[in-house]
């Protein structure tokens, strides 16, 4: 599968942001969303080939959306990548537990976020 389209689902507008530009500049086509019924709604309007997952958020947070995004059986084919300020290995741990396929931790470094990319393409 190639991954074109790509939802970024985190509260904070900066780091939305950063990850929209350099998404975009590499001609990946890219959402956001701001919490999980924000992140449903984009899911409805257009499925996504990648969501970048954010951990700490207002609401239910990126380990309870990564689950109910992979419960969601329409939905459960979707890689998820947690990208998130949340750098323990008991979060990662967690995070892939969830259902996540892989983590990277902010701040995001590009060349790395391209190659998790890649290899799930």
């Amino acid at each position: 599968m190639t991954i074109q389209k790509v939802l970024i689902v985190d509260d904070s507008k900066t780091e939305t942001m950063f990850l929209t530009d350099i998404l975009q500049k590499n001609g990946y086509v890219v959402s956001s969303a701001e919490n999980a019924e924000e992140a449903f709604k984009r899911l409805e309007e257009q499925k996504p080939d990648l969501i970048l997952m954010d951990v700490v958020m207002p609401g239910q947070n990126g380990f309870q959306l990564t689950r109910a995004i992979n419960r969601t059986p329409e939905y459960a084919d979707i890689p998820i990548v947690m990208c998130t300020s949340k750098n323990q290995e008991t979060d990662r741990v967690w995070g892939i537990r969830q259902g996540a396929r892989d983590y990277i931790t902010k701040p995001v470094d590009s060349s790395e976020l391209f190659a998790k990319i890649k290899a799930l393409g």
